[in-house]
């Protein structure tokens, strides 16, 4: 099918089409809209699609795929009345994008737009995104979980800010965040701190696997319209695990990252912080424009690593970025996950070596807790629950005694 082609006249109904200025500079999708769907598509021009979808023919259609560039920016306002007169009809809207700005791409998914997918299309992606929309229960019979009730404003907490960044894949990141947020939370039976945890890893995030809690499509509103958020909006987004402490997942699709940006980030923060105690923040690996932020913001900022040679090797780079930017480093403070045991000598030794060769103090050290660690986090239970005796839950509870003496009104305290 070419982009001269419009809507055959044939028995077989249309099931989708594509919507773009010229479907020739979307190769790539022309591929996948045949593979998927064979002769069963059509293409629309921006001019042409609001006249088709008000047709009779626009009944039989799943979705559209809105193909756009840098060169279609122009023309948000066409393209919202497109998507919206798309969802009038319960058509899905899928934005197909090359080279659009993240300001751009916000408005269109914040405005209607169901799904997103930048092109080149990744192999495999269009098709397994219409199974799953295709699989998708009617928008009724989904539950909606109960929302956080938060206090007003006016009783600010000026919270602690922890944030825990892995310095490389698998340093045990996710497990530090959810287990110190969860010991915290207990730190005292009759005036127990309030606690969020904020999953930041918008992407690939686990958090809310290690809690066994859903991912809501209320965590992405929240994320992409933070200009609007309130209490009410926040603690809808919120989930209570256990009675004990507040969940912030992350969303259910992948979003990119710089789909947020550094005020996004400060004004979650600043409203997490007004209600709680303590705000524990698992971030990204990756760093991005708004790692910034977090870092300026945080009380103490964790770096878990290895004693291995990937583990040294970021920490030096991680290191040296902040210098070249004048951010404040040395609020990193660095925890060595799996440490050697307290009488394996040779181990402390390579651990000194490490700390010595990359001019920074470790100040953390976490035993290797074994397979219940995998076996709580695939549980969704914290060890507290689920292995209580463990030796790692153990070190993670002194360092969650630690920080309950942590100035909560600077910053730069600790």
């Amino acid at each position: 099918m070419t982009s001269s082609a419009t809507i055959p006249s044939n028995p077989s109904p249309i099931l989708a089409c594509t919507v773009c200025r010229d479907v020739q500079n979307f190769e790539l999708l022309i591929v996948d809209m045949e593979g998927i769907l064979g002769e069963q598509w059509g293409d629309l021009g921006f001019d042409d699609a609001l006249q088709f979808l008000a047709q009779p023919d626009a009944e039989t259609l799943e979705f559209i795929a809105i193909a756009i560039d840098d060169y279609d920016e122009e023309n948000l306002d066409l393209l919202l009345e497109i998507i919206n007169a798309a969802k009038a009809r319960n058509i899905h809207s899928i934005l197909i994008a090359e080279d659009v700005t993240p300001a751009s791409l916000h408005k269109l998914l914040r405005n209607g737009a169901d799904e997103f997918i930048p092109y080149p299309l990744p192999e495999g992606e269009l098709k397994e995104l219409v199974a799953k929309m295709r699989s998708t229960p009617a928008p009724e019979a989904v539950t909606v979980a109960p929302t956080v009730a938060l206090q007003n404003s006016a009783q600010s907490r000026d919270g602690v800010l922890l944030a825990v960044h892995g310095l490389s894949g698998g340093t045990g990141a996710t497990t530090l965040a959810v287990n110190l947020a969860w010991e915290l939370a207990n730190s005292s039976k009759d005036n127990a701190p309030r606690v969020c945890l904020l999953d930041f890893d918008v992407q690939f995030g686990s958090v809310s696997t290690y809690l066994d809690l859903p991912r809501r499509e209320a965590v992405f509103e929240l994320i992409t319209d933070t200009e609007g958020m309130d209490s009410e909006s926040f603690g809808q987004a919120l989930q209570e695990y256990e009675g004990k402490m507040s969940v912030l997942t992350a969303p259910p699709d992948i979003i990119p990252l710089d789909l947020l940006s550094s005020e996004d980030i400060e004004r979650i923060l600043e409203t997490a912080r007004q209600h709680y105690d303590y705000v524990i923040v698992d971030m990204p690996k990756t760093l991005v424009v708004w790692t910034e932020a977090v870092l300026s913001a945080a009380h103490v900022y964790l770096a878990t690593m290895e004693i291995d040679m990937r583990s040294a090797q970021n920490a030096m780079r991680i290191k040296r970025a902040l210098q070249a930017e004048d951010l404040p480093f040395e609020k990193l403070r660095y925890v060595l996950n799996r440490a050697p045991k307290f009488t394996d000598l040779t181990g402390k030794s390579r651990v000194k070596r490490l700390a010595d060769s990359l001019s920074i103090s470790i100040d953390v050290l976490l035993p290797d807790g074994g397979r219940p660690v995998m076996n709580g986090s695939d549980h969704g239970q914290p060890l507290g629950l689920s292995a209580p005796k463990n030796p790692l839950r153990k070190e993670i509870a002194k360092l969650a005694e630690s920080l309950l003496d942590v100035d909560q009104s600077d910053p730069k305290a600790a």
